[in-house]
């Protein structure tokens, strides 16, 4: 696991400065601690920090192939690197290491850039190409390993994270009116875009090619959608599909040179990983994040199947005094806004856990696999609920609605039953995003008005409109899987993970993201996956017997933190003192009023303004943090 940056010039008789790449690779020196790497030449620099994990001691990097022609620096793992070492061994290829990173430069010389379909894993590399002045860059299938470039004079510029592209004199820190928008709307910057102008993210399954001075740009693969009349398996058959697939994709992430453990919440997505390691290994290590607040805490349930499964369990309290010292330390984290608020405590895990171990496996992407969110059985119940005269629904049932009491718990019914109305009377995508982000559209008067002006509207739901259009499914439910992969996944959650982890100097590993599971199961329909409004119901067959039924059968309680709660007591004077309306005329992007009303809202026990605030309040760290030169 490590952090690759690095800088194609359009001339390419010159060669980069050293002095340039330092500086790009020391903004990433968290992503790895362990080791470092320079490669310059006319028309390049490559550098990378490297955080060991295989091949200790001959995994240094830049790796070249046999002749030094073609060089490579990787960020990430590769599952399946010892089949594809044993083939290109029997093709005559020469290895110097024992790394899955010279798989690459090796694959290269025989496929060319159809590099990435051939492995199978986690990654983000740069080859470099000298004979043929070329540059190659690529992302994994789902995007787990991050990836960011831009065109600064007519360079190329590309690093794991914003921080090295902004070491670059110039890059811009200039931000897009349209992509704070949507950040407020999504909580997060879909891809391509970032919260800076002319500044990118590769697409998941990105491959980009910088040649001549120009940047061309394609994607390898996509999720694979169900096939209208394909004869379907019973659900017994596919639940031991899954468990197949799902025990063979952990035991591919326990290959470790360093110690490793599993995140467990006491879910079912994390309890199935832990399971299956608890099979394949002996002696493994879990560790678990606890809540003074009852409604948050998942604690008594990743105990129980800690002592079932007999590992050797951690656990450490989040508490306000805990998140007074964390809350500053989300804009180091981040170097773009992201309003999840659940990357606090995934920092707390990540930091708690690495006293321990190297390596941790996590359960992440199993509510977006396999239909475990309670935005699925909403749409379920949305068709029923708009058969309702509107008359009805007006006047009886949304003015009820905001009679209801306000509640900081965890999806508190009030909470669920507000942004169901909210969404409700919405067509899709755009009632997904509702449910999901922050600020709807109507209520982006949040930003000043100069701002407002400038924002390109018709981009403000295009990411989610795409994402729902390409679905190309007949059940709508389908189609919301594919859209929660493609945008929700791959923008909010992988981001908040890796960000979290990687400032820890943790590897995360994702089995429930593995390809092979991921193909499987997207091909099948819905209805396996969400059962009338039983959620994840083929995992749960596929685990029933394995995991207690009270683990398996226990409503979702997601990985969040009491924003609401601590916002009025122990938080408060961070809200005033960054919401205040001085601070947010000063800064110039939102509606101070606008702002001021929500929080007294708020503070007042009116409202339950808990995403709101605190997606505001991240950007107002970050802007702090992230926008100076």
């Amino acid at each position: 696991m490590c952090g690759i940056c690095g800088v194609g010039l359009a001339r390419p008789d010159a060669t980069p400065e050293t002095a340039l790449l330092r500086r790009m690779n020391d903004a990433i020196a968290h992503r790895g601690p362990d080791d470092e790497g320079y490669h310059t030449s006319p028309g390049v620099g490559l550098a990378m920090r490297r955080l060991k994990i295989i091949d200790l001691e001959g995994g240094h990097q830049p790796i070249y192939n046999e002749d030094g022609t073609i060089a490579v620096v990787f960020n990430g793992e590769i599952y399946d690197f010892d089949r594809a070492r044993d083939r290109l061994l029997a093709a005559g290829h020469q290895f110097r290491t024992h790394s899955d990173t010279e798989v690459l430069v090796h694959l290269y010389e025989e496929v060319g850039d159809a590099v990435p379909e051939h492995v199978h894993g986690m990654f983000a590399f740069a080859i470099w190409d000298a004979p043929r002045k070329r540059l190659l860059i690529a992302r994994d299938r789902l995007g787990k390993k991050p990836l960011h470039y831009t065109l600064a004079g007519g360079d190329l510029v590309f690093g794991s994270e914003l921080k090295c592209l902004l070491a670059h004199p110039g890059v811009t820190r200039r931000i897009d009116p349209t992509s704070l928008a949507r950040y407020l709307h999504y909580e997060f910057v879909p891809s391509p875009d970032t919260i800076f102008a002319g500044v990118h993210k590769l697409p998941p399954a990105g491959l980009a090619v910088w040649q001549d001075g120009k940047l061309t740009i394609r994607t390898y693969w996509d999720i694979p959608r169900p096939v209208p009349g394909a004869p379907v398996p019973d659900e017994e058959e596919c639940a031991r599909e899954v468990a197949r697939i799902t025990d063979a994709a952990v035991r591919r992430r326990l290959v470790s040179d360093v110690p490793l453990g599993i995140f467990l919440s006491g879910g079912i997505d994390s309890s199935t990983v832990a399971y299956f390691a608890a099979q394949a290994k002996s002696d493994i290590q879990t560790f678990n994040i606890r809540f003074e607040e009852k409604s948050f805490d998942e604690s008594v349930w990743a105990r129980r199947v800690a002592e079932q499964l007999g590992t050797r369990h951690f656990e450490e309290t989040l508490n306000p005094e805990a998140m007074l010292e964390l809350a500053p330390r989300v804009a180091e984290i981040l170097d773009e806004p992201l309003g999840d608020a659940s990357i606090l405590p995934t920092y707390l895990l990540a930091r708690y856990t690495r006293r321990h171990v190297t390596v941790a496996l996590g359960g992440d992407g199993g509510d977006e696999l396999f239909a475990g969110y309670p935005t699925y059985q909403a749409q379920r119940l949305v068709s029923l609920y708009r058969l309702l005269p509107a008359v009805l629904r007006k006047n009886v049932i949304e003015r009820a609605v905001g009679l209801l009491p306000v509640s900081t718990e965890n999806i508190s019914l009030d909470f669920k039953v507000r942004r169901f109305v909210a969404g409700a009377g919405l067509e899709m995508p755009l009632r997904n995003s509702v449910w999901l982000g922050s600020f709807a559209p109507e209520e982006l008067d949040v930003l000043a008005p100069d701002v407002r002006a400038s924002v390109d509207w018709p981009r403000l739901a295009s990411s989610a409109e795409a994402a729902w259009e390409a679905g190309k499914a007949e059940d709508p439910l389908d189609r919301a899987l594919y859209l929660d992969m493609k945008l929700y996944l791959q923008d909010d959650i992988l981001v908040k993970v890796d960000r979290a982890t990687m400032a820890c100097s943790l590897e995360a590993r994702a089995p429930l993201l593995d390809t092979e599971l991921v193909e499987f199961v997207s091909r099948l329909p819905a209805r396996l996956k969400l059962k009338r409004l039983r959620t994840k119901n083929l995992l749960k067959a596929a685990m029933r017997g394995k995991l207690p039924d009270d683990v398996l059968d226990r409503p979702k309680k997601g990985f969040g933190i009491p924003v609401a709660q601590w916002a009025k007591r122990e938080l408060r004077p961070l809200f005033e003192e960054q919401l205040s309306a001085a601070r947010i005329r000063a800064g110039g992007y939102f509606d101070d009023s606008v702002v001021s009303r929500l929080l007294r809202e708020h503070l007042d026990g009116r409202a339950d303004h808990r995403k709101k605030l605190w997606t505001l309040l991240v950007f107002q760290l970050w802007h702090e943090r992230w926008t100076r030169a």
